[in-house]
């Protein structure tokens, strides 16, 4: 009987420990020493870059973002919200004067200054970054991750400036991919999406990655589109970032507020 009861106890342990193991793998995240390991396939450091993505549920923090489109610019504190996969929330830090709201289905925002108001799917901001984009891709752009899913095909890799540069293997037609990945977190440093006969070039980097609860987390992103018509530049500097704190969405738009449309 007591060895049957030190049997049950054994397994039990043994149990409890498997499923501990497990998790404690499922969670792991991959920190490399911080510089290349030339051993490494393209599709490992693919891997690992999606080993590293953040887990979320909520974000909250501030942002300082700056715009400059060689006409004008301007610079404003935004308090961000997001919870993943399902909006992103964003408001003027100040007073408030403009609010957007983004979800999987489309884009909204009105402003106070002039007492109008957008709602529509993301083409402007898809002309504005000079790429297709919708709710995924957006915010895997606020979060170092890859814009498109580097899952679905085979990159060929190269060393340089202590990054891993990654292109894909087959052609795009129309569009040209790359990758620069820093060898850390396996997070993007740079990001780039090239169509060459409309002469547009637009570049998504990353400059360095914050600690967050153990998660790397973007410091800056810097958006810069080139074209025929100028180069047009968006700095989002990130301050304060919370994860998974509770978090609502308060938008409405006010009434009598005059619908516009935006140049595509």
């Amino acid at each position: 009987m007591i060895y049957n009861y030190m049997k049950l106890i054994y397994k039990a342990t043994t149990m409890v420990l498997v499923i501990l193991l497990l998790a404690s793998c499922e969670a792991k995240k991959i920190v490399g020493e911080g510089t290349v390991n030339t051993s490494l396939t393209a599709k490992k450091i693919v891997k690992n870059h999606y080993t590293n993505a953040l887990d979320f549920k909520t974000i909250k923090g501030k942002l300082k973002v700056k715009y400059n489109d060689g006409d004008s610019s301007n610079s404003f504190g935004v308090s961000l919200r997001m919870e993943k996969d399902k909006a992103i929330w964003i408001s003027e830090a100040t007073f408030g004067l403009v609010k957007a709201y983004i979800t999987p289905n489309g884009v909204s925002f009105y402003n106070k200054l002039d007492n109008t108001y957008f709602e529509g799917d993301f083409s402007y901001i898809s002309n504005l970054l000079g790429t297709e984009l919708d709710f995924d891709k957006l915010q895997n752009v606020l979060l170092g991750q890859a814009i498109v899913d580097m899952k679905k095909d085979k990159y060929g890799v190269t060393v340089g400036d202590n990054r891993y540069q990654l292109k894909p293997e087959q052609s795009l037609g129309a569009f040209k991919l790359l990758f620069l990945v820093e060898p850390k977190y396996y997070k993007m440093s740079l990001q780039q999406v090239s169509q060459p006969a409309e002469g547009r070039v637009s570049s998504i980097s990353y400059d360095s990655y914050q600690d967050v609860d153990g998660q790397a987390f973007p410091d800056k992103v810097s958006i810069k589109v080139e074209d025929s018509k100028g180069i047009t530049g968006i700095d989002i500097e990130y301050k304060k970032i919370e994860l998974n704190e509770k978090v609502t969405f308060p938008y409405n738009i006010p009434s009598g507020y005059s619908l516009i449309t935006l140049e595509k």
